[in-house]
Parts: structure tokens; sequence; C-alpha cells
């Protein structure tokens, strides 16, 4: 075998120090290389996890906010509906019933939950239910109110018919109060008597007692005037019966100041009220006697009145030295 100074090829060569430096380089380039890779996909990964978090919560905040918005508007429906039938109903303003009550006592929860801005999903719920509760108490509300609208109608009919009945009753009552008072003026101008047989007779009283006619009228003491009364439909009782006596001068010979008043002549003196005891379908005889001082020559005028009325008259006329009739 020959030496040489060649290696062979199985023997290590050493390499320059310039190879190995560029191989480290490479590595850490690599290396380097390798975890700003990492890193980019670490950020890139973290914010599209970032952004799905974000995007979710935006999806979850506009699900509350439409959720919200849904329940506020249903819940201002009910109050729409509630208010109609309260403002409508009189007997519902005034009186605070247990089923108006309650839906107060829920109106409040709602808006309290309504109101809060970090509301949850599950207090939303809540609410929810608690809307859906009300719309069913507000449904038997106008229930009730249309129940109550019924009634009312049905009473305002009762009463419009109990008004006509009592207007024809007033009616009929005027008309029969009418009437009446019409047949009582009647029956009470047909009660009035009737007088007849009218006399006035002078006569001169004695000293012994005796009475006798006078033709002289010096020597007249008291005129008697007497008549007969009679009515068919006046009933049995006391009857009054006025005198009026006019002298020759004009005057009524009257004591005190006695005033008639009659139906048709206006107030008058009278001279004497007489009272009578009549039997019904009878005639009854009348007798007055008149006293005066001094008769005077000339004629008395003679009246008779009854229930206002005048039933008879007649006149007798006095001359001095003697009598006429």
């Amino acid at each position: 075998m020959t030496d040489t100074n060649y290696p062979s090829a199985t023997s290590t060569t050493p390499q320059p120090k310039t190879t190995r430096n560029n191989n480290t380089k490479n590595i850490i380039i690599g290396v380097l290389a390798a975890g700003l890779l990492g890193t980019w996909a670490y950020l890139l990964y973290d914010k599209n996890k970032a952004e799905k978090t974000i995007n979710e919560q935006q999806t979850a905040y506009t699900k509350v906010a439409d959720e919200k918005s849904e329940l506020q508007a249903n819940f201002n429906a009910s109050l729409a509906r509630l208010d109609s039938i309260t403002g409508a109903n009189n007997n519902l303003q005034g009186e605070k019933t247990t089923l108006q009550k309650d839906i107060d006592a829920k109106k409040v929860e709602i808006r309290k939950i309504l109101n809060d801005k970090n509301a949850s999903q599950a207090q939303l719920a809540k609410a929810r239910t608690m809307i859906s509760e009300l719309n069913t108490k507000i449904t038997g509300l106008e229930a009730e109110v249309t129940r109550l609208t019924g009634e009312n109608q049905e009473l305002n009919t009762a009463n419009t018919s109990l008004k006509q009945e009592k207007s024809d009753l007033e009616t009929n009552l005027t008309t029969r109060t009418t009437e009446k008072e019409a047949l009582e003026k009647t029956v009470d101008v047909a009660s009035t008597f009737s007088a007849s047989n009218i006399q006035v007779t002078p006569v001169d009283e004695k000293k012994s007692g005796k009475e006798k006619n006078t033709d002289k009228t010096k020597r007249v003491d008291k005129l008697v005037v007497s008549f007969d009364v009679e009515n068919r439909i006046a009933k049995s009782g006391p009857a009054d019966m006025y005198l009026i006596v006019t002298a020759p001068d004009g005057k009524i010979i009257s004591e005190g100041s006695n005033v008639l008043n009659t139906r048709t002549d206006g107030d008058k003196n009278f001279t004497a009220k007489i009272p009578v005891e009549y039997v019904q379908g009878e005639r009854k005889p009348v007798q007055f006697p008149i006293r005066q001082n001094d008769f005077q020559t000339g004629n008395y005028k003679i009246e008779i009145y009854h229930n206002g009325f005048k039933i008879g008259e007649g006149v007798r006329s006095l001359k001095k030295g003697g009598l006429f009739s």
C-alpha cells in the first residue's frame, strides 16, 4: 500500500468556520420567522375571536333592545286599552275595584323592568309574562265594562220608560185635577141656594110687647125681612145667608165693618149674616129683623147673598105718614 498525503474518502474533513456561522444564522432566522408567524396567527385568531365576541354581544344587545321595544309597544297598547275602558266608564273612574288594583300593581312592576337599562333576559321574560297577564285582566275588565254598559242601557231604558210613565201620570193628574176643580166649581155654584117669596114688613112694636104693621113711617121700629131658601144639591147642614139693606140715602145699614167678598160685585159691606140649618131638598123659611132708630122716607133695597152670589133682592118703600108696598 502506498502512503499519500491526501485524505481518504472516509476521513472527516473539518468544515470552514464561515459555513457554520451561516447555518446557525439560518436556524435562528427560521425560528424567529416561525415564532413571528405563530404570533401573527395567534393575534389573528384572537382578533377574530374578539370580533366574534363583540358581534355576539352586539347581537345580544340588539336583541335585548328589540325585545324591550316590543315589550314597551305591547305595554303601551295595553295601557291604551285600559285608558279607553276606564275613561269611558265613570263608575270605574270613581271606584277602585279589586281587579283594577291588581292591574295597577302589575303596571308599576312592568314599568320598573322596562325602565331598567340593565334588565336581564329573565326580567324581560317576566315582563312579557306580566304583560300577557295584564292583557288577560284587561280583557276581563272589558267584559265587566260591557256587562255594566248593558245594565246601564237597560236602566236608562227603564228610567226613560219611568219618566214617560211619570209624565203621563202627571198629565193625567193635571187633567183630573183640572176636571176635579171644574167639577167642584160646578158643584159649588150649583150648591148655591135660591131665594124666593121675599117680603119686607115694617113693624110697630108696642110697649105691651104686641106687634103690628103700621102705616106711619115714624112709628116703624123694625123691618122684618123674610124669604125662603132652597137647593136640591146642597147637603144638609149649616149655611150662611148674607143680608144687605141699603137705606134711601144710599148707605148700607151695618154695624161695624162687616165685609162680604162677592163673586160678581166685589167686596161689599153687609147688614147681617144669618145662619141657617138646612135639610137637603126642603124649602127653608128665613126671617130676620132690621132695627134702626129712625127709618127714612124712601126706598129700602134688600139684597140676599149666599156662597158669594146674589140669590134674591127686593125693594120696600116707606112714606112719611104712610106705608106703601
